[in-house]
């Protein structure tokens, strides 16, 4: 790829026609945005009519803010989308009416701005073992994806269990990997809307990590539970805060039930959409010598000053990062099922319909993007930023239910790029094709293995 400040990304050529039925399904098997086509990257709105329903895939400004925000009670989350996030019942990801609301009202607090920056020496902490491993790497290749994983899920362990992880921790570190690799690939059998009872074979031999990954998030929350929480300090600890959460409304304190369900949805979700987002980011900069120098030099500046107010200062990383999420959103779509008749974008939506919303699609669409395929962090600089719709750009979603934890995963990507782009200059290893594939996020496909090299 070119050393400039202007590139192409990898990324799927879109089909001139639709898939048949049976490439279809193939390609949502192994790998979903390849089976997108240039209509929807042109127009506002497709309908299509398949065998098992009728999908509408939206990427409208305003029909999307009316299915998310506007008329969102018309457009509850579908069963297909529950099924893939099965494993995150009860949570915030998957929680529905009451459930969702109180949940919503009591953990808004918990991730808050001024909470999250709390969190900034912790995130400063962990990219430092990062980078003092690769210093002992000099030259060498790693997987740039694996040690961004462990990273964030450390983040997390830290944030979350300040007092640490109960228990055989390797163990349990390893159920988690199974139980998130299993997170969101799209079975066949539930795009055809079969029955629970039929077993869907991907997810037979993850059973036993979830009930391991379960068992241990458990007994943490019980063993924090009966301790005395008033000797933790509340702003280093999200269980502390899940633990002391009231609804506002109503004074009502979260379930274990709703505890655990919400620190797991936090570790899944939070640890691979934060590890992508860093990842996507260090791949983007080693294809610009420009912007990568640009980063370095305001890492350079910033790192060693207060680490509550470091993310308000690196400007130019911030802007280079949400241009790595708007390329490589972590949450590449979005489904909801329309409850009644309703019509979007000027198109009828009959009851039923399931609607989709690709933020990889959207984020790259030809009619609210200039040059959309390029990489060019400069369209999040200020003043041009004030300018970009918020729902032509949603990589965490957007609405009520858009993420709670979109301020967390910002601010650990930038300091952690901004740590690792002071010290080293990246390349991807020789022979490695880099190509995005969609899970539960956008991942690189066979991980990103890059030569580090610190810089003299």
């Amino acid at each position: 790829m070119p050393e400039n400040s202007f590139f192409r990304p990898p990324a799927p050529v879109p089909q001139a026609e639709p898939l048949r039925p049976l490439s279809f399904l193939r390609t949502l098997w192994n790998n979903p945005i390849e089976a997108w086509t240039s209509e929807h990257f042109e127009r506002a709105i497709v309908t299509t009519r398949l065998p098992f329903g009728e999908i509408a895939v939206v990427h409208d400004p305003a029909a999307i803010r009316r299915v998310l925000s506007d008329n969102r009670n018309n457009y509850p989350k579908d069963a297909f989308q529950k099924r893939m996030l099965a494993v995150l019942s009860n949570g915030l990801l998957t929680a529905e009416d009451d459930q969702w609301r109180v949940q919503r009202r009591a953990l808004t607090p918990v991730l808050a701005l001024r909470s999250v920056r709390g969190f900034a020496p912790a995130m400063l902490r962990a990219a430092g073992h990062l980078v003092e491993r690769w210093r002992s790497h000099d030259g060498e290749v790693i997987d740039v994806t694996d040690d961004v994983t462990e990273l964030a899920l450390a983040v997390l362990e830290r944030t979350i269990f300040s007092d640490g992880i109960a228990g055989n921790g390797s163990e349990l570190r390893a159920a988690m990997r199974i139980y998130f690799d299993s997170l969101g690939r799209i079975d066949p059998f539930d795009l055809l809307n079969l029955p629970d009872f039929v077993p869907r074979v991907g997810r037979l031999r993850t059973r036993a990590a979830v009930r391991l990954f379960h068992q241990g998030v458990d007994e943490m929350i019980a063993k924090r539970a009966r301790s005395d929480i008033r000797a933790i300090d509340p702003q280093r600890d999200l269980l502390t805060l899940m633990l002391n959460a009231r609804d506002p409304e109503t004074g009502r304190p979260l379930s274990s039930a709703e505890i655990r369900a919400n620190v797991i949805t936090f570790m899944s979700a939070g640890h691979e959409s934060t590890a992508n987002a860093i990842a996507w980011t260090l791949f983007l900069l080693s294809q610009s010598a420009p912007w990568r120098e640009r980063i370095a030099a305001e890492a350079a500046r910033e790192l060693d000053g207060p680490a509550e107010t470091l993310p308000d200062r690196l400007v130019e990383t911030r802007a280079v990062v949400e241009e790595a999420l708007r390329l490589y959103p972590p949450l590449a779509a979005i489904s909801r099922v329309a409850a009644g008749a309703d019509e979007l974008a000027g198109a009828p939506i009959r009851r039923g319909a399931m609607i989709v919303i690709a933020p990889y699609v959207l984020h790259r669409h030809r009619l609210w993007w200039k040059e959309p395929d390029l990489f060019d962090p400069a369209r999040f600089l200020p003043p041009g930023r004030a300018s970009i719709d918020r729902y032509i750009y949603m990589p965490f979603g957007a609405g009520p239910r858009g993420c709670i934890g979109s301020v967390f995963a910002l601010q650990e990507t930038m300091i952690v790029v901004a740590a690792v782009m002071r010290e080293f200059e990246l390349e991807v290893a020789p022979g490695h094709v880099v190509w995005p594939l969609h899970r539960i996020t956008l991942r690189p496909r066979r991980g990103l293995p890059m030569i580090a090299r610190r810089r003299s």
